[in-house]
């Protein structure tokens, strides 16, 4: 899923706590290990800092306010931020050589994950804090699991959606949908500047159009950007003279083609689902696959930067394993914004919050399913060739045309 970041429904809110009221005794906390790599619980409550460069506080924050409400003896509260991810691994690297931490657990999508593995900026979690974690992929469901191997050792998944590529539009401007790369360029020559898409490194659609279109041009090698992707980036190159911009984020892109500026964009199932639900893009808006696609699973992730003191990894790490329960997983269909969200097994919308049921149902899609079932599943890229191909697409895609 790319930085968004969408305003909360109040009523959604308090609708939420309520139901978490009445389940707090539900909310014990996982058994801590007796090894000594495992840090103590703290002795008085602290403050947590949480900063989301993925939009998964949509999905999480009802559930981590639980966790504080039912533990108030370890954590006096928590504090929420976001930024971009691009930002983040700087701003970790400043503070690390300062020898502080100002951040404590950090929620993030595929691009930070990536880029805090390859600049040493993570804590490993695995397999030292395994006991926190029983039976970790045997709780995922199949294609979540997959994901969670892209995490190493050093971050935990906690949402999942089987993501796209899709193509969202207007239909009232869009006529001859296209179904293949050929014809969205043929269409994009046809109307310049009314397609787009946002810079990868920083949008969940952005990275999944850019990772599918190996799969679809039948490139050589789909898991290697740098050569194994000669014609996705001579196509991304040619797309990119009928593209006017590349926002920076996805939230910019939605709002254009709400707001009819623009009349069509990659999607995922998410980011179609909840701007409809939130009412920035119109209801009637429709969504079309790519004849012989492959799904390109995203998932968001938990991750504790180096430096972050014993007692709060502790308190993190017991935040993480609730978060794996089904009962905070549930939270996790939110509005559908990373649809279906819960990444461990059984966990049905009927045991989601009523409002996550409501926005489903009249927002969601029958044919996501038949769609799910009819075209082959893979995971995103690993973090190196990730790092990568966000380098590749900045330096040859998006240049001056990012803003």
């Amino acid at each position: 899923m790319k930085n968004p970041t969408r305003p909360f429904d109040d009523r959604r809110r308090q609708c939420l706590r309520l139901a978490a009221g009445g389940t707090a005794a539900l909310l014990v906390p996982f058994a801590r290990s007796a090894g000594a790599q495992m840090p103590a619980m703290p002795k008085s409550a602290v403050a947590i800092n949480i900063v989301d460069v993925a939009g998964n506080l949509a999905l999480t924050q009802d559930a981590i306010e639980a966790y504080q409400k039912a533990h108030p003896q370890w954590v006096s509260k928590f504090v929420f931020g976001k930024m971009p991810a691009p930002e983040l691994p700087g701003k970790l690297k400043a503070m690390q050589a300062a020898g502080r931490s100002d951040i404590d657990m950090v929620l993030t999508g595929t691009d930070f994950l990536a880029a805090g593995i390859e600049q040493g900026e993570l804590v490993k979690l695995m397999p030292g804090y395994a006991s926190k974690f029983p039976d970790l992929m045997a709780n995922y469901q199949p294609p979540a699991a997959k994901m969670q191997e892209l995490a190493g050792d050093y971050g935990i998944e906690v949402t999942f959606m089987p993501a796209g590529p899709l193509l969202e539009y207007n239909p009232d401007k869009v006529k001859d949908v296209p179904t293949t790369p050929q014809e969205l360029l043929a269409w994009c020559k046809a109307h310049p500047n009314r397609f787009i898409y946002a810079r990868p490194a920083n949008s969940g659609p952005g990275r999944t159009f850019l990772m599918g279109l190996p799969y679809l041009l039948g490139d050589k090698d789909p898991k290697d950007p740098a050569h194994g992707w000669d014609k996705t980036w001579a196509y991304l190159k040619e797309l990119g003279a009928y593209v006017e911009y590349y926002p920076t984020g996805t939230g910019a892109v939605m709002k254009e083609l709400g707001e009819g500026s623009r009349d069509m964009t990659p999607t995922v199932t998410g980011w179609d689902l909840n701007p409809r639900a939130l009412g920035i893009v119109p209801k009637s808006f429709k969504v079309a696959p790519f004849q012989h696609m492959t799904w390109v699973n995203d998932a968001h992730y938990m991750v504790i930067p180096k430096g972050v003191a014993p007692e709060k990894v502790a308190v993190v790490l017991d935040l993480m394993a609730y978060l794996l329960t089904p009962h905070a997983q549930a939270y996790t269909y939110d509005q559908g914004y990373f649809y279906p969200g819960p990444a461990v097994k059984g966990v049905t919308l009927a045991m989601a919050p009523a409002k996550s049921q409501e926005s489903i149902r009249e927002y969601g899609r029958p044919e996501y399913e038949k769609w799910l079932g009819e075209f082959p599943h893979t995971q995103s890229l690993p973090s190196k060739a990730q790092v990568e191909a966000f380098r590749i697409w900045d330096q040859q895609v998006g240049a001056q045309k990012t803003k």
